[in-house]
């Protein structure tokens, strides 16, 4: 289905994304779309988070709220959703549990665990089971009217899976390392198909309207180099091979992809090796070691202030974004998107959000 949307005003996302010389850096942060807001909670009323996310019409008005609250400050938009849709559309239950975050009341065992054999086994229709996500990709590209681009995503096949054995958010992931090292074969056939299924869930993401999409890896710093290599890297890699293939036989043009693989450090030069346009930074990196590391390289970098920084002053947060132009930006003018090295997190004042992007803005002005 063809969707008539309005010709995009504000492409510097875009540029930046494919290594573009640009005016400047585009910015946007990662959950600018969140309980930081308080009209995020008027909207969200007694739903569910998942019920919001269900629900195109709430999804799309929530994902629009930073882009009217901080109108011709920042450059994107990222649709209201969750990388835990995937193993719901697995058939896996996950629920939304109020101050503890997300919970399977059924992860998964071990390979002889039943439903292991049927998520599996699943054959898993993605237009059918995450129909609601693609509907509000369209609904909000309607309602920007072209005013900054859509940001799909998922979540990558290593941090879904540890969701999916541990049962939820965990410091010691005792149940993905046993999987990894007792049933490595077997970790890896499921690593397999997650891999897949996201590579589908994405291309129908820009069918239905996204113009740029980024895989999450937010658990990949629990793996070191060799593990990395085995149960992280290679399904990175496949969705960044695949996705391209897939939007052409829907008959639509590739997309920058970005891929944000949170924590893992020694990772950093494979990370740049994976085919993707854009590769995500946590707050850990030094920008100057890690365009030391990233070379001649034609890829962007995302990042990378310490999202702790809107917690403290004024005065603070313009020493972070200064670190950040200095390091990404001055001398180069391409190769930046910036943001901040993780999510917003909750009790944020949102003015101080607004003077990051103002401070970012002011640094960088030719």
């Amino acid at each position: 289905m063809e969707h008539n949307f309005e010709p995009l005003q504000n492409d510097l996302l875009l540029r930046a994304a494919r290594g573009e010389v640009v005016e400047r850096p585009p910015m946007w942060v990662m959950r600018q779309a969140g309980r930081y807001l308080p009209e995020y909670h008027e909207e969200k009323g007694g739903r569910d988070f998942f019920e919001c996310c269900r629900d195109p019409e709430v999804a799309s008005n929530l994902t629009l709220q930073p882009i009217d609250r901080y109108a011709c400050l920042i450059d994107a938009a990222i649709i209201f959703s969750d990388i835990l849709v995937i193993p719901q559309a697995m058939g896996m239950t996950v629920e939304m549990v109020d101050k503890k975050g997300p919970h399977f009341p059924e992860p998964l065992k071990s390979p002889e665990d039943e439903q292991y054999g049927m998520v599996m086994e699943r054959n898993v229709d993605v237009a059918e089971e995450l129909g609601y996500v693609y509907k509000a990709i369209t609904l909000t590209r309607q309602k920007l009217k072209g005013r900054v681009p859509l940001i799909g995503f998922c979540g990558a096949p290593w941090t879904l899976f540890c969701y999916m054995v541990e049962g939820g958010g965990t410091k010691l992931f005792m149940q993905s390392k046993t999987w990894i090292y007792k049933y490595p074969e077997a970790t890896k056939k499921l690593l397999a198909k997650i891999a897949d299924i996201c590579v589908d869930h994405l291309a129908l993401q820009v069918k239905a309207g996204a113009q740029l999409v980024m895989v999450f890896d937010s658990w990949a710093g629990e793996l070191g180099p060799d593990s990395f290599s085995q149960f992280s890297e290679p399904y990175l890699a496949h969705i960044a091979e695949k996705l391209p293939g897939k939007l052409k036989s829907l008959g639509l043009e590739p997309v920058p992809m970005t891929v944000f693989p949170k924590g893992a450090y020694h990772a950093l030069d494979k990370a740049c090796n994976l085919g993707y346009d854009v590769v995500g930074l946590d707050w850990l990196h030094d920008p100057a070691e890690a365009v030391k590391i990233r070379g001649d390289r034609n890829v962007v970098f995302q990042g990378n202030a310490d999202p702790g920084v809107l917690y403290g002053t004024k005065e603070g947060i313009t020493e972070a974004v200064q670190r950040t132009v200095n390091g990404f930006w001055t001398g180069r003018k391409r190769g930046w998107i910036a943001n901040l090295g993780h999510g917003i997190t909750p009790g944020v004042n949102p003015d101080n959000l607004k003077h990051f992007f103002e401070e970012i803005h002011r640094l960088t002005k030719e």
